[in-house]
């Protein structure tokens, strides 16, 4: 009858409002969840940063040096890897950090302020414009020396961590909004940073290898397919990718987020409960270990910089003073230039409650590059001697420091609206 329809219509719509409702509520709150432990872990990847540095100028820098040098070997039947204990950290846990990126990076595409084209609009401008400007500079600084232009994405990259720690000392004076903003050009950032390191920081490739990850790539696929959900399964084939993509040349930790994009986002049933979701619970069983551990080990075993050697002098060198202007000039400049050109041309529009001293502000703490940058920079100059000067460290340390300091004294001095 025709009133049973209305009110059968009236119903479905109420339903479908119920859902994206749900949907709505459930993407605010594994943002809020993301943000809280980020910043948390922030602050404790501030403290192991001071403690490397007080570790590399004192009398047991020498003793943590031999143990980051230490040799460790995994030998199963002919297959073996022979790595210091530095490389397994910087090769092996970061793996691990990466996956957590996967994870991140398919939720918010998928359900996340990242899945509607005017959500991801400017927060891709940004970073866009933001890796580009920082790699330009840092080129035409460092122009002439070949080995160092191989560190030409080090200022590309933002410490999401590091910049949500700085934002939550600002309190009330960044709006909410501002800090979905800049989670999003962080991970833009981080996604950047995975295709330039499967791009430009590749070895020399054995097709042997690429084609063991390539058939344990199908059986990861086939479990997703089989509506597998417990990460056992995938954890399983995940570990022999990993050694596949080490002994293939291109770097290992891109295995962790080729797992994440296989894990299920939904429940066996289909449900896109986050309770159920394996992809939600592993990403919140995950991300406290990565925030608290992971990253802070990370830092501690690599930022370290021996100042015993160095000067005022040696900040003026082309590969620090290439980095720190790729960090502290380059990023606000990219990112700014790339908004307002987004904005004038009507592709994007700015978050609700955000002005323009705000988006500074952002655009100066994403030139927080730390760890990315520390990790870009090991890859860059593996294996060519310059790492042991400890001049990218120095530019990277610095950059970071004062790009913090220069975005909270701006949130600081503007006014909340």
């Amino acid at each position: 009858m025709p009133g049973g329809d209305r009110e059968s219509g009236n119903t479905d719509r109420v339903v479908l409002r119920t859902t994206e409702s749900t949907t709505e509520w459930r993407s605010l709150s594994a943002l809020f969840h993301f943000i809280h432990l980020e910043a948390a872990g922030g602050l404790v990847l501030m403290a192991a940063t001071a403690l490397a540095m007080v570790v590399a100028n004192s009398p047991l820098e020498r003793g943590f040096t031999a143990i980051l040098d230490l040799p460790l070997t995994i030998k199963i039947g002919a297959v073996g890897i022979d790595k210091p204990l530095v490389l397994w950290i910087n090769d092996g846990l970061m793996a691990v950090f990466f996956l957590l990126v996967g994870m991140e990076l398919k939720r918010e595409v998928i359900e996340g302020h990242l899945s509607s084209v005017a959500r991801a609009s400017l927060p891709a401008c940004a970073a866009l414009g933001g890796m580009i400007a920082p790699a330009l500079i840092y080129a035409v600084v460092n122009r002439g020396d070949v080995v160092a232009l191989r560190g030409w994405a080090i200022p590309s990259a933002t410490d999401i961590a590091f910049a949500l720690g700085v934002l939550s000392l600002v309190g009330d004076r960044a709006p909410s909004a501002l800090r979905a903003f800049l989670l999003s050009v962080a991970i833009f950032d981080d996604l950047g940073a995975i295709v330039i390191i499967a791009l430009f920081y590749t070895g020399k490739l054995s097709l042997i290898a690429l084609g063991v990850g390539g058939v344990l790539v199908l059986a990861l696929a086939c479990l997703n397919r089989g509506g597998i959900s417990k990460p056992a399964g995938y954890f399983l084939l995940g570990m022999p990718l990993w050694v596949a993509v080490l002994k293939s040349g291109v770097h290992a930790t891109l295995a962790g987020v080729v797992v994440a994009m296989f894990i299920p986002l939904r429940a066996a049933d289909g449900s896109p409960s986050s309770t159920e979701s394996p992809l939600h619970r592993l990403e919140h069983a995950l991300h406290p270990w990565v925030a608290f551990g992971v990253l802070p080990l990370f830092a501690f075993a690599n930022a370290g910089v021996p100042l015993g050697g160095l000067s005022v002098a040696d900040l003026f060198h082309p590969m620090p003073l290439g980095i720190l202007g790729g960090l502290l000039i380059g990023k606000p400049v990219g990112i700014m230039g790339a908004s307002a050109v987004a904005i004038a041309l009507g592709v994007a529009s700015l978050p609700d409650g955000v002005r323009w001293p705000h988006l500074f502000a952002t655009a100066l703490l994403c030139g927080i590059g730390f760890t990315m940058s520390l990790f870009i920079a090991s890859l860059a100059f593996e294996g060519e001697g310059v790492a042991a000067i400890g001049l990218e460290r120095l530019g990277i340390v610095t950059g970071s420091l004062l790009a913090g300091l220069a975005g909270y004294v701006v949130f600081r001095r503007t006014k909340i609206p």
